[in-house]
């Protein structure tokens, strides 16, 4: 059996149901956003984070009505910021297919991405939980600050390593933390099981967008957008960080004239690659996110044994083993 179904099995008839509600709450009688969401529907990608939240849920006790519906106005909230992320990015396609920008208009997209957060924020009203929806609206607020941050360290071009990480932490890592925090809060878990999984999300977060930074620069990662596009967008990430902080003084200045000019041709592309290859970043980058993701499994051996949390830790093995 692949990772996958082992990851999905002990919450199978859940996901199924939360995959209906999910296609369900996406539904508008204007052609042209009914046309949007159908492309969105057809580009969803895994669904991680609402398995994590059912997973997390089903460790800590047991899942509920509001689980599902906490996995359903999650992944619509992370919709609807991969929609304005697209657009800010000007990426025009994404996991192969061509991202909503690309065949809508801008104007478009954004508001399809406003439509598809106010359903989330609608949706994570049911719960009638106020600490749930307290957590969802700084989400909300985490991932806007973040994306700022980001272009904000795209226009200075090199950062250090713990502004890098802040980014991570805004823009990815919160994200998973409400996820899994969330599903212990719906499994009516107690406040030391609540941080455990808050904990393991944000560690999960880590590892999960250190290696996907470390795609940018494989050529035979299948991800849906070119080798070095970071780069080319000014996004200079942890391998490229840790290679200019350790390279000869030399050869770290030549790098660092390229990425301050922005020339960014194809050549140079590949020389920041191989620089990076060759003075260790790759490796460096590796070994932080393995350390993120051996505190993730650490703490999850404070939850009961059961068949979702072995399921738990084969999502954190999956998430650094993954090939795109």
């Amino acid at each position: 059996m692949d990772e996958r179904r082992l990851i999905e099995r002990p919450v199978i008839v859940e996901f199924e149901k939360f995959k209906e509600e999910f296609r369900s709450s996406l539904q508008s009688n204007t052609p042209k956003l009914q046309a949007a969401i159908e492309l969105i529907l057809e580009s969803t990608g895994k669904h991680v984070r609402p398995l994590l939240v059912l997973l997390t849920a089903k460790a800590s006790g047991k899942i509920s009505d509001n689980t599902i519906n906490s996995a359903v106005f999650l992944e619509l909230l992370h919709t609807a910021t991969l929609i304005h992320d697209d657009v800010i990015d000007e990426t025009k396609e994404r996991r192969g297919v061509p991202a909503l920008n690309a065949l809508f208009d801008n104007r478009i997209s954004v508001l399809v991405g406003d439509y598809v957060l106010a359903t989330a924020l609608i949706r994570s009203t049911f719960t009638g939980n106020i600490d749930v929806i307290a957590i969802v609206s700084k989400l909300g607020r985490d991932l806007s600050e973040g994306e700022i941050w980001q272009l904000e360290v795209a226009d200075e071009i090199i950062i250090d390593e713990a502004s890098y990480l802040r980014v991570i932490e805004k823009k990815t890592a919160t994200l998973l933390s409400a996820c899994a925090e969330i599903g212990a809060i719906t499994a009516g878990a107690d406040a030391e099981t609540i941080r455990i999984c808050r904990e393991f999300g944000t560690l999960l977060g880590y590892s999960f967008q250190i290696r996907d930074d470390i795609f940018d620069y494989d050529k035979n990662a299948n991800i849906g957008k070119p080798t070095g596009n970071d780069i080319r967008e000014g996004k200079v990430t942890l391998p490229l960080l840790y290679a200019l902080r350790t390279a000869d003084k030399a050869i770290a200045e030549r790098m660092t004239a390229i990425i301050n000019k922005k020339d960014f041709t194809e050549e140079n592309i590949d020389v920041l690659i191989a620089f990076a290859k060759e003075y260790g970043g790759i490796t460096y980058a590796e070994s932080r996110m393995e350390s993120y993701h051996n505190q993730a499994k650490q703490l999850l051996n404070q939850l009961p044994p059961s068949s979702a949390r072995e399921a738990l830790e084969i999502l954190a093995d999956y998430i650094i083993k993954r090939k795109k």
